[in-house]
């Protein structure tokens, strides 16, 4: 598998060295100006780096923001395949991530060698990979989807047309009950924050809020979604709680959306929905939570840790990126300008 991050130079300057009286959002402010950079910062993602970031959207959006900044610097405030991604569609631009351990479940469970053999078992299917992925897995497949535009994407395949979908089984499941197709075969992984929502304390839960609308991301598992009084991506659970007019809402996705939320309709309530004993931090993904506004300052002022490319590798992996861009060119781009209703 390609390493993809490098890291600092051994000149480089760690948390130790920052001054603790050093307003870090006003220096953040100055080198975003001085490097001509822009900040992408996904949902997930503390709010405090939300309300720091240039644009805030969920997978799709922000793979539309990275492939059309005119900002030299880009900084990714998400995990490494989000950055890689960025690299991907901007080959020129200087791609930047806050901290170079901030993986994913999805992509750690899926090897490139893994999927390569899957891929052989099953060769006259299309493989349909949900962007959650190494760049070499991307590089394997034929189409990427998000949670945004997977269904769009594969009712826009003839219904005869077998698919592989990787790699999570959940979101798959999802989509081939909604898309009545039988004919694809499902990666076995699953997202390590949405698989630990507990279906007999969220049952409880709503029993306690018995007006509460329940939300719910497709990477959960169907006995959760099967509670759901709407099912969509990031963005989509956004947009749903905004428009309804339900006072409180059950949120089955990671947790720091729900800074957006509030932020919008700060006069609902908004509750995270439940690990297996009722009160676990479940619903707050370890990987993003490693990105924080010293690691943010840090890889301004050191220009790293910053992805770098195969150029055979990035060409490979850019034919399926481009391939959703250009089926999801139906689907509204959204605002996903911090401090306003998204």
């Amino acid at each position: 598998m390609t390493d993809t991050v490098v890291l600092p130079g051994p000149q480089a300057r760690t948390e130790k060295d920052i001054d603790p009286t050093l307003d870090l959002i006003a220096e953040i402010e100055r080198l975003k100006k001085e490097k001509n950079a822009v900040i992408l910062a996904h949902y997930y993602q503390d709010g405090e780096i939300q309300d720091l970031a240039d644009f805030v959207g969920d997978s799709l959006d922000l793979s539309r923001r990275a492939a059309a900044t005119n900002a030299d610097v880009i900084l990714f405030c998400g995990v490494r395949f989000m950055g890689e991604v960025a690299k991907i569609l901007s080959p020129k631009k200087l791609v930047l991530i806050p901290d170079a351990e901030a993986g994913c479940s999805l992509e750690d469970g899926c090897k490139p060698e893994d999927f390569a053999r899957m891929r052989k078992l099953y060769p006259d299917h299309t493989a349909i990979t949900y962007i959650n992925c190494s760049a070499e897995v991307k590089a394997l497949s034929d189409i990427i989807v998000t949670s945004s535009n997977a269904e769009t994407i594969i009712r826009s395949l003839k219904d005869s047309q077998p698919i592989l979908f990787a790699p999570d089984r959940h979101l798959g499941a999802y989509l081939k009950r909604r898309t009545g197709r039988e004919n694809m075969v499902l990666w076995p992984g699953t997202c390590i924050i949405h698989e630990q929502f507990s279906e007999r304390e969220l049952i409880k839960l709503k029993t306690l809020h018995p007006q509460a609308k329940i939300a719910a991301h497709p990477e959960c598992p169907e006995t959760i979604l099967a509670h759901a009084d709407h099912i969509g991506s990031t963005r989509g659970i956004l947009d749903f709680v905004l428009k309804s007019d339900a006072p409180e809402f059950i949120i089955a996705t990671e947790k720091h959306i729900i800074h957006q939320m509030e932020k919008a309709a700060p006069r609902k309530k908004f509750i995270a929905a439940p690990g297996a004993d009722g009160s676990c931090d479940c619903a707050r993904c370890p990987f993003m939570a490693l990105n924080t506004l010293e690691k943010i300052y840090l890889a301004l002022v050191n220009e790293a840790p910053f992805i770098e490319i195969p150029e055979s590798l990035r060409v490979a992996a850019l034919k399926p990126l481009d391939r959703m861009l250009e089926l999801s060119a139906s689907i509204p781009l959204a605002a996903s300008v911090p401090n306003a209703a998204q």
